[in-house]
């Protein structure tokens, strides 16, 4: 597999959870899809078959040599799925408290074009 694949798999994973794509889908079939609804483990069974169905092998013994690496790539790419949902809100995080800073001195500078036009 190649690094920009499991890049790829680890951010659409955890965008889609973090932008709350899957509590949708969990609304509308009314049903909890556990699996699915944590990052760490929709990006490790994502990134498992992908490399399963994009795994080359010519013989038996070439598939049983790429499993380890495989697993290792999947467990490093939930590990990563954490950290970047961790920087996804930390992201919000910031983006709220600026966002209130500027509502907030909005809200005061209408106060004062309000008062000053009476």
């Amino acid at each position: 597999m190649d690094w920009r694949d499991v890049a790829a798999i680890v951010f659409a994973c955890t965008a889609a959870n973090h932008l709350g794509l899957i509590a949708a889908i969990e609304r509308i079939i009314k049903r909890q899809l556990p699996i699915i609804n944590c990052p760490k483990c929709l990006t490790f069974w994502s990134a498992m078959a992908y490399g399963i169905v994009t795994l080359s092998c010519s013989s038996l013994q070439d598939i049983f040599a790429a499993i380890p690496r495989l697993c290792a790539t999947s467990l490093l790419s939930s590990y990563l799925a954490i950290w970047l949902e961790l920087l996804m809100y930390l992201i919000d995080t910031f983006y709220n408290m600026i966002y209130g800073t500027v509502e907030k001195i909005a809200e005061e500078s209408g106060d004062e074009d309000a008062s000053g036009n009476e």
